[in-house]
C-alpha cells in the first residue's frame, strides 16, 4: 500500500524511563492486534523535527505518549489535536523545537504532512527513574489500558474514514 494512503501510529518515549516508555509499550502490542492492517508502526524517543520527518507523506498519524499532569489519574487517557494540546514530554522537548513549531516549519518547507494528526496520553505515575518495568500502579492497569487505546484508536480511524467518505460525497 502507498505510504499516502496508510495511518502511522507512533509511540513516543524513552523505555527505560519506568511509565516514560508506556507509549512504546502500548504500540508494540498494538502492532500485533492490527498486523494485516494498512497502519504502520514506529517507535521513538525524540520530538520536534525528528517526529515530522517521520510524519512526511503519511495520510494521518496517531501518536501515544505518557502525560503527568498536577491533577491527574494514572491511567487516565487523553485525545488530543495538535490544536487543542499544549505539550507533552516528547511532542515537544527542551532539546528541540516545539511540536506545533516543527509543524509549521515542515510545511513551510514543503513537506508533505498529514492533515489528521491525534494524540493519544496516558496519565502516568513515575518518568524519573531508571527502571524498564512500568509502576505497579500501571503495571495492574497496563491490560485494560490496551483495551481502551485499541478502541480509541478505532474510533479515530474509523472518524477519518467517515469525515473522508463525507467529504467525497459532498464533492459530488
Amino acid at each position: 500500500m502507498n505510504q499516502n494512503e496508510t495511518t502511522l501510529i507512533i509511540g513516543l518515549g524513552n523505555e527505560i524511563l519506568s511509565d516514560d516508555g508506556i507509549g512504546i509499550k502500548l504500540v508494540h502490542d498494538l502492532e500485533k492486534h492490527f498486523r494485516k492492517s494498512s497502519l504502520d508502526f514506529k517507535n521513538a524517543s525524540c520530538g520536534g523535527l525528528e517526529i515530522i520527518e517521520m510524519m512526511e507523506g503519511y495520510k494521518s498519524v496517531i501518536m501515544i505518549d505518557a502525560i503527568k499532569t498536577s491533577n491527574g489519574i494514572p491511567g487516565n487517557i487523553y485525545h488530543f489535536t495538535p490544536g487543542n494540546f499544549r505539550q507533552s514530554m516528547h511532542v515537544s522537548n527542551f532539546h528541540d523545537i516545539s511540536f506545533i513549531t516543527a509543524m509549521k516549519f515542515g510545511r513551510e518547507s514543503g513537506l508533505k504532512l498529514p492533515d489528521q494528526i491525534d494524540i493519544i496520553a496516558i496519565e502516568i505515575v513515575e518518568f524519573m527513574t531508571f527502571s524498564d518495568q512500568l509502576s505497579s500502579t500501571l503495571e495492574k492497569k497496563y491490560p485494560e489500558l490496551l483495551k481502551k487505546v485499541q478502541k480509541l484508536m478505532l474510533n479515530i480511524l474509523l472518524s477519518a474514514e467517515i469525515g473522508m467518505l463525507s467529504n467525497e460525497f459532498a464533492l459530488n
